[in-house]
């Protein structure tokens, strides 16, 4: 059924011992669950075994109890009470013959050890390193402590293995892992025999993995992530001593597992960025190597994947955001069909999980680690309840994903957009600097509501409350979306404050209507998600002098969780955005604004031609306002229910919209469950006294 140009996705390999079914590699990723909900994540990889992934991977697991990285939430595998859960995980992996993987962390200069209160341990004498600044400083290994570490691999390593794993990743890449620690002249600054020259900073991953050869080489695969630069200076290692670290060992792990230096790199937003970003860092390795080679690059396209193997730069294709967006990517090429793979749009919402140590989301898969909690499966709904038809209001996130479940449980669905075209906010924000790719969220519904016999789309449909009544739908959502405030409305200031109508102001909406100020103009942004950036580059790009002004120590606060706030604010300083932190906004005069210090409240004045608003935003809720006013005719019009959600019911991220379409489509016509939970939870069992 495939297109025989993808069947070299298809081949076997050969890792160690072991045989991969296909070149599909999901990589280590984290999904906010770890040791608190396991159950989760191991529904979370079974799904992708179904989905055709050849191999899979767990998140960082803990391997020592010395070591570890509170507040954030990962796997543990500190003794042997960690192994059952572990062993369904790995159970759910492997089925339908995918090879399951568990990554070994030993956190050394990253890990503060908050929770277990013991003196961290890293190959030098330096302060901690975490997304946290803790007051925390490690101290050096000793001879013994090398000894011990070498020893807890071990042991980590037969608890894998007794576990049911396949494979074993050590994690030295994204400045996380100690084997990164050592090789890195900038954590490694020994004096002895493992520090130094390359060969020593080498030495200790060559003893782990002679160690582990010993233990369990035989019947496990062993890989190593390894950073390809780590882009911090002449102190870091660079991809050019990782080359040669590669060459001095090519013969060392049974596959190379490729990554950038950091995180921020390795798994960058589209914004910044482009499928295949690190090929230029992988380009040649191969030739260095008898060993197989994974490498990652946000791959959502199987022809970009089939020129990675055949041109020699991977042997596998190695996922962790695709393998998200879509867990049955694999399936779909092997099928043919490609048009409905669920593209990956790089907006890293997923990572905002583990960095807010809650169960990650997914903006183009809703499903993503429900599949436990509430039983989702991202390509199976469950049957048509007990009526028939359902009219969706708003074709934004929320309603084309709303429609589209609603068609597949067997619904006839009619959705109505006010304008011409589908995808809400999503529409208009593709359009914005960076943000392209989000538009896949909409193009992939367009497209499976296309393809869907009961599906009937009505755009330039703007529908007044008698419209909907006349109509006869058993059941209405209202997906209307949302509007941006242009009163301040925000956090700052919970009710509006002082606005001269004299100075030219302008919203987010009013920018993508193609309303654009000039001049002097002052972004100001309270709202600290990815908006207030977007808007001051713009202006910035159309020639405004554009300063930045939010009460936030940073620019884009909360795009610290999704890995681009540094990347973020070097853009707007590149760009000639003058940037003002710790400032709120009390007053928009007439040619000035007045911000004070969040601190002090001392105020200052700033001239200017235009403001732009980024502040909160207000649900479009008339129409369900208006529905609701009449409920006394719902029964007489046939209607059984009238539902406000996605950004109308609560502006969010786009995620939380598609996620609150997911939802209604599930839900509708099931038995109320009262104050029932409306998802499973695990409890971790108490402790004998």
């Amino acid at each position: 059924m495939r297109d025989n140009r993808y069947d070299i996705l298809f081949d076997k390999v050969r890792i160690g011992p072991l045989t991969a079914k296909n070149r599909f590699y999901q990589v280590p990723h984290c999904n906010g669950g770890g040791y608190r909900d396991p159950s989760a994540a191991a529904a979370m990889r079974r799904v992708k075994a179904e989905g055709g992934w050849g191999v899979i991977f767990t998140e960082q697991c803990e391997i020592h109890h010395t070591s570890e990285i509170t507040p954030f939430i990962e796997l543990r595998l500190w003794e042997d009470k960690d192994i059952p859960m572990l062993e369904k995980m790995a159970a759910a992996m492997k089925g339908h013959g995918a090879l399951a993987g568990i990554q070994l962390a030993y956190s050394g200069v990253n890990g503060p050890n908050l929770y277990t209160r013991e003196v961290p341990r890293a190959v030098s004498a330096l302060p901690v390193r975490t997304f946290t600044p803790d007051p925390v400083q490690a101290r050096a290994l000793d001879k013994r402590d090398i000894a011990d570490l070498r020893r807890w691999f071990v042991n980590a390593a037969v608890r894998s293995q007794q576990a049911g794993f396949d494979l074993i990743c050590l994690y030295g890449a994204h400045g996380f892992g100690i084997f990164q620690h050592f090789l890195s002249r900038a954590t490694n600054q020994r004096g002895d025999e493992y520090g130094g020259s390359l060969e020593n900073r080498s030495r200790f991953v060559r003893e782990v993995f002679a160690d582990l050869r010993d233990a369990v080489g035989d019947t496990m695969a062993l890989t190593l992530r390894i950073s390809l630069d780590e882009t911090i200076g002449e102190l870091g290692f660079s991809n050019a001593e990782m080359r040669e670290f590669v060459q001095m060992n090519r013969d060392l792990p049974d596959l190379w597992d490729l990554a950038h230096g950091t995180w921020e790199d390795c798994s960058g937003p589209s914004r910044f960025k482009q499928e295949g970003a690190q090929e230029a860092l992988v380009r040649g390795i191969r030739d260095l190597t008898d060993k197989p080679v994974v490498g990652v690059g946000r791959f959502t396209s199987p022809d970009a994947m089939v020129r990675q193997v055949r041109t020699g730069l991977l042997d596998f294709i190695g996922c962790a955001r695709p393998s998200i967006a879509d867990p049955f990517l694999p399936r779909k090429v092997e099928e043919g069909r490609i048009e409905d793979i669920r593209e990956c749009i790089g907006c890293n919402m997923c990572i905002t999980g583990d960095m807010t140590m809650s169960p990650s989301r997914c903006t183009q898969n809703p499903t993503f680690m429900e599949e436990f909690r509430k039983g989702w499966h991202p390509e199976i709904m469950n049957a048509r309840g007990g009526s028939e038809k359902v009219l969706v209001v708003g074709a934004g996130p929320a309603g084309m994903e709303a429609a589209r479940a609603l068609a597949l449980r067997g619904y006839d669905v009619a959705l109505a957009e006010s304008t011409a075209t589908l995808g809400g906010r999503v529409a208009r924000e593709r359009t914005l600097p960076g943000l392209a790719a989000w538009g896949r969220v909409a193009d992939y519904r367009e497209y499976q509501l296309s393809q869907r016999p009961n599906v009937e789309i009505y755009r330039d449909s703007a529908l007044t409350a008698g419209d909907i009544l006349d109509f006869g739908f058993e059941h209405v959502a209202i997906a209307t979306g949302a509007i941006w405030r242009r009163d301040g409305v925000s956090r700052q200031h919970v009710v509006p404050f002082p606005i001269d109508p004299a100075m030219p102001l302008f919203t987010p909406d009013d920018i993508m209507d193609g309303m654009m100020p000039s001049g002097r103009v002052v972004v100001f942004d309270d709202d600290h998600f990815y908006m207030g950036g977007v808007i001051a580059e713009l202006l910035a790009l159309r020639g405004a002098e554009v300063t930045l002004v939010t009460p936030s120590a940073f620019v884009s606060e909360w795009t610290r969780n999704t890995l681009e706030q540094a990347a973020i604010h070097k853009r707007l300083a590149e760009t000639g955005v003058s940037i003002v932190l710790n400032r709120g906004m009390t007053e928009i005069g007439a040619g000035y604004v007045v911000t004070n210090c969040v601190f002090t409240g001392a105020m200052a004045q700033i001239g200017c031609d235009a403001v732009a608003m980024v502040a909160s935003r207000l649900g479009r809720d008339g129409l369900w306002r208006n529905l609701k006013a009449r409920e006394n005719e719902w029964t007489d019009a046939g209607i059984r229910s009238v539902k406000l959600i996605g950004d109308a019911d609560a502006p969010g991220p786009i995620a939380w919209a598609t996620y609150a379409g997911h939802r209604y489509a599930r839900e509708l016509d099931a038995d109320d469950i009262g104050d029932a939970m409306p998802f499973r939870r695990e409890l971790a069992e108490l402790a004998r006294e």
